[in-house]
């Protein structure tokens, strides 16, 4: 084993001294003026190299914190596009859903327009049975506001179903597309009648319900047809839109025709309907009982 020098120096101290003698030549050459000769060019050799190192690590440091300052700036800036990018975002989420519903309000006031003789109430679905339709539903309006069961249920550009339950402050509606329901239609140009039936499985395959019994002669039907509710029907009022004949064959019998319809309303995204507050018994305007 390598036995330690009993007088060897710590390299702290030999650090300490080389140190000290650098500043006492410092000193030295620039009191005495000293160019050229041996100080100097030790100087040279010892201190430039020395001075180069601590300008490039200087130089380092002040482009490292430029270069964060920037990136600070940077990070900032992104923060407050994002800000400002998250508020217009907003604002054109609300725009869209206001405009949705000044559709919605334009389609119930033009529909209001086109049955003027019936009172109505406007209200706003608040539930529904689940899947993909309105089939069963929730309206904010109930016996407080004038509404009772059998009462008529419009939307869009026609029939949407019937009042069949009633509380205080809110109603229950069948739609036409449920599977248990059933209406007295009748083809608008020739007024031949038919029922119409509800049928779930056909909606969620081609978007459509069905007809039986259609007595017509040949041709006299034909698709695009509308569907509107029957005089003969007990709890419909006549002359509302069912919707339009997709398609239509001859029966086995050879004496009825069967198909199916596309409604009139979209019963995938109901938000708001008017309830007729006329029921089809009285036969009578409400309030001229």
């Amino acid at each position: 084993m390598k036995r330690k020098s009993k007088h060897s120096i710590p390299t702290k101290y030999t650090l300490l001294i080389l140190t000290i003698f650098c500043v006492i030549v410092m000193f030295v050459s620039f009191t005495l003026n000293l160019s050229g000769g041996p100080l100097n060019a030790a100087a040279g050799y010892i201190f430039v190299p020395m001075q180069n190192g601590i300008n490039q690590v200087g130089t380092w440091i002040v482009n490292q914190a430029d270069e964060l300052a920037s990136l600070r700036n940077v990070m900032q800036e992104n923060k407050e596009l994002q800000a400002e990018v998250d508020k217009l975002t907003q604002d054109l989420n609300t725009i869209k859903l206001e405009q949705y519903e000044l559709n919605n309000l334009r389609e119930l006031m033009e529909l209001d327009q086109k049955y003027p003789s019936y009172e109505k109430v406007a209200a706003r679905v608040i539930g529904s049975d689940g899947g993909n339709w309105f089939n069963t539903f929730l309206i904010d309006k109930g016996e407080n506001d004038g509404i009772e069961k059998d009462m008529n249920v419009i939307a869009g550009s026609g029939l949407v179903g019937i009042v069949i339950d009633t509380g205080p402050n809110y109603a229950k509606v069948r739609s036409i597309i449920d599977d248990a329901s059933n209406v007295s239609g009748m083809a608008l140009s020739t007024a031949d009648r038919c029922i119409v039936n509800g049928n779930l499985a056909s909606m969620n395959e081609n978007q459509v319900i069905q007809f039986t019994d259609l007595k017509c002669d040949d041709n006299d039907v034909k698709t695009g047809e509308q569907l509107v509710t029957s005089h003969i029907s007990d709890k419909y009022l006549e002359g509302i839109l069912i919707g339009y004949v997709s398609a239509i064959k001859r029966d086995s019998n050879n004496l009825t025709y069967s198909g199916t319809v596309t409604p009139a309303v979209d019963f995938q995204h109901l938000q708001e309907v008017l309830v007729v507050l006329d029921k089809k018994q009285s036969g009578n305007p409400r309030g001229n009982k």
